[in-house]
């Protein structure tokens, strides 16, 4: 069973963004928001930094309606103040660096 730390990926609120990120939004009680998370925490402690910041959905009703986040978990890519991609379905880890690629390739460098 997986538990939600939250020891590596920083936490956040709608006011502390800035114009580019991908952020995890998740509900505490979700259990397959457990699972991604569980993903992309793998993702961090192979890379060894912050990848991915967090929200918890139970706190930023505005947020959500705003960006029509239509369920969780979701994995929400801006650039730019534009939305990029909403990611509902996490698939793998593999998924997720398929995205990571596109949107953060100076990580592969």
């Amino acid at each position: 069973m997986f538990i939600l730390t939250g020891e590596n990926m920083q936490k956040i609120t709608s006011k502390q963004l800035n114009d580019s990120y991908i952020l995890f939004i998740y509900s505490t009680f979700c259990g397959t928001c457990t699972v991604a998370r569980a993903m992309l925490e793998k993702i961090e402690e192979i890379h060894n930094q912050t990848i991915f910041l967090e929200m918890n959905a139970n706190f930023e009703e505005p947020f959500l309606h705003e960006y029509k986040i239509e369920s969780v978990p979701c994995l929400l890519i801006v650039e730019n103040n534009e939305v990029k991609e909403k990611i509902y379905t996490f698939y793998s880890t593999g998924n997720i660096y398929r995205y990571l690629y596109e949107y953060r390739p100076e990580m592969f460098k």
